[in-house]
């Protein structure tokens, strides 16, 4: 899965889910200032990530993410290197 494909993965489910401006999704765009996407969010958008990597994901993976870029790259690097958790 590329980069590109991640980051229109996150711009749906946001969009879906959270009813954020699909426009708002840049790579640039912070989860909590620009798309409003709080702590409860955040946990709720990993559970929906899940089947992107096709297993658990832990929070913790997670806690530097601030932005969406930050999101794909964490993603990225579980969908191609399969050991790291």
């Amino acid at each position: 899965m590329t980069k590109d494909e991640i980051h229109q993965r996150i711009a749906t489910i946001l969009e879906e889910a959270f009813e954020v401006d699909r426009s708002k999704v840049t790579l640039e765009a912070k989860l909590y200032d620009d798309l409003e996407i709080d702590s409860i969010d955040a946990v709720d958008l990993i559970v929906q990530l899940k089947p992107l990597v096709g297993r658990r994901l832990e929070p913790d993976a997670f806690k530097s993410v601030r932005t969406v870029s930050d999101v794909v790259e964490a993603l990225y690097g579980l969908v191609n290197n399969p050991t790291t958790a």
